[in-house]
């Protein structure tokens, strides 16, 4: 029986099977991660784009809430949107506006799951003077 155990006849099977699970466990949790920053991407675009809006129009508002809207249909996100001022803007005055969103990664269904919070900021100055 000792001797039937000792032999390495089909070791290379075994090694090969093991290999074959590990990588395609790798795959998946690729898979699983790649969507979080695709997320994170939209998320900086959604932020760039609100605070280019504030810029141009010179104030945080109905402009911006409208733009907002459309973000979030264009890309399929609702991030939580905070700004540092709101109203009308005068000239050269710096805002800056803050967006956050919880996301789950679901890593092989229930088993290693868990929500992350991303956080996108951007910063620019008003273009419009207000007399």
């Amino acid at each position: 029986m000792l001797k039937l155990l000792r032999q390495k006849n089909g070791e290379g099977y075994v090694d090969v099977a093991i290999i074959v699970l590990v990588a395609m466990l790798c795959i998946a949790l690729v898979v699983q991660v790649a969507p979080v920053f695709v997320v994170k991407n939209q998320l900086d675009t959604f932020a760039s784009e609100l605070i280019r809006e504030a810029e141009i129009t010179g104030r945080v508002g109905s402009e911006t809430s409208s733009r907002a809207n459309e973000l979030k249909s264009q890309l399929g996100i609702t991030p939580t949107i905070s700004w540092s001022k709101t109203g009308r803007l005068q000239l050269d005055t710096d805002i800056t506006v803050t967006c956050t969103m919880t996301v789950n990664i679901g890593l092989f269904g229930g088993f290693g799951s868990f929500l992350i919070e991303l956080t996108a900021r951007a910063s620019g100055k008003s273009e419009v003077y207000w007399k």
